[in-house]
């Protein structure tokens, strides 16, 4: 065994050594696994029902456990651990809120915050970004005049977006038009949209602008050229205005599904046409194009154009990428 540990993902040796086990020996029935490992029973059992709730193992139809590729196994216990340390961290940031009592019995005024912080460097402000939309607890909102995003702006989106919305953050973002002529762009949005986000369209918008649970507004110094950096807002006054602007210009703009639906979606999940779900579908299952081509009653040149397309969407390096990639979407 090499000396890379799951310790860090909150997984007991034990438990790591269960699932080791099940890579090493796949569908094996889960009765003696204590006495494979030499542990009490109740112990494995407990070791195996944590991880299969985890992600990490399932039980198969025979009855028999299989365990998770270990590439979709380390991003659900990433996911788990981001989410725990999430919480203890909420707890850290409410216990702050004892400073005011104690400066009361000092009889002094708690400062208020910071006004106006200027932030130029470009590696600094995506990671107060970052920080802001991890630690955002009720709503984050956004205006973003972008003509299109490229694949490494939605790799890096995605998680950040994704446990947003899954630990029930409001997410309400506003769009160019524009952006709308790229197909990567509006799969993403889509995909956004079908997980919760609010994602309404603007016909022509210049303004920059993000806002974490009403009391942080980010804008950018000059929002014709945002390499010259950021201001970050929490200043009462000045973050109720930003507010106001963001609710004028999302009153103003139209909402996505209005302008894509039954236009880019297409029949498929995820925001496929009903041809590329086929083929995703036919991908994953048939080893030969000539085979998947004729199932679909295509020719292999349009099979083999419809695969790049979806290795492009899913910004995969291969067949086998992609089909793990749909799978944790949830597109097949």
């Amino acid at each position: 065994m090499c000396g890379i540990s799951l310790a860090v993902f909150g997984i007991t040796a034990m438990e790591e050594s269960l699932y080791r086990h099940f890579l090493r020996n796949p569908d094996t029935a889960p009765d003696d696994i204590h006495l494979r490992l030499h542990v009490e029973q109740d112990r494995a059992q407990e070791a195996v029902t944590r991880l299969s709730d985890l992600g990490v193992l399932r039980r198969t139809e025979r009855g028999t456990i299989a365990p998770a590729d270990p590439e979709v196994a380390v991003d659900r216990l990433t996911e788990a651990r981001m989410a725990e340390l999430y919480r203890q961290l909420q707890e850290v940031t409410r216990s702050r809120a004892v400073i005011a009592d104690l400066r009361a019995e000092q009889g002094a005024r708690t400062l208020p915050p910071q006004g106006v912080e200027r932030m130029e460097n470009v590696a600094e402000i995506r990671d107060r970004i970052d920080d802001l939309a991890f630690f955002a607890r009720e709503e984050i909102l956004s205006v973003e005049p972008y003509a299109a995003l490229t694949p490494a702006n939605i790799e890096h989106a995605r998680p950040l977006d994704r446990r947003c919305l899954r630990r029930g953050v409001r997410v309400r973002n506003v769009v160019l038009k524009e952006a709308l002529t790229d197909p990567l762009t509006v799969r993403y949005l889509l995909e956004l949209a079908a997980q919760g986000a609010e994602i309404r369209v603007a016909d022509d918008i210049s303004e920059r602008i993000l806002v974490y649970d009403r009391r942080t507004a980010l804008v950018p110094v000059d929002p014709a050229d945002t390499s010259r950096g950021a201001l970050v807002a929490q200043e009462e006054g000045l973050v109720a205005n930003i507010l106001a602007l963001f609710e004028k210009i999302w009153n103003e703009s139209t909402d996505l599904a209005a302008l894509v639906d039954g236009e880019v979606t297409g029949d498929g999940e995820g925001g496929l046409s009903e041809i590329e779900q086929q083929v995703l579908e036919s991908m994953c299952k048939v080893g030969k194009d000539e085979i998947g081509a004729r199932d679909l009653g295509i020719s292999v040149r349009t099979y083999r154009r419809h695969v790049a397309d979806l290795l492009k969407i899913l910004d995969a390096s291969s067949r086998a990428h992609a089909a793990l990639l749909a799978r944790e979407r949830g597109w097949i």
